[in-house]
């Protein structure tokens, strides 16, 4: 759930940046998009670190059945 929510902020930050003809409201919706990516990055890497903590597929599937992953 949340990898799709940072990809509809990505698209909408981005949809954003084109319709913006102002320097300043461009490089702060550049900045916010960094910073969306750097954690989307965050994220991968804390899924990979549960997977590999965790090896235990059904109880992964029940944290992230209850939003902790």
């Amino acid at each position: 759930m949340t990898k799709g929510t940072l990809s509809t902020i990505e698209e909408l930050l981005e949809e954003g940046q084109q319709d913006v003809d102002g320097p300043d409201a461009s490089y702060k919706l550049r900045s916010a998009r960094q910073l969306l990516s750097v954690l989307k990055q965050r994220n991968e890497d804390l899924d990979e670190a549960f997977d590999e903590a965790i090896p235990d597929e059904e109880i992964l599937e029940n944290l992230r059945e209850v939003g902790y992953l």
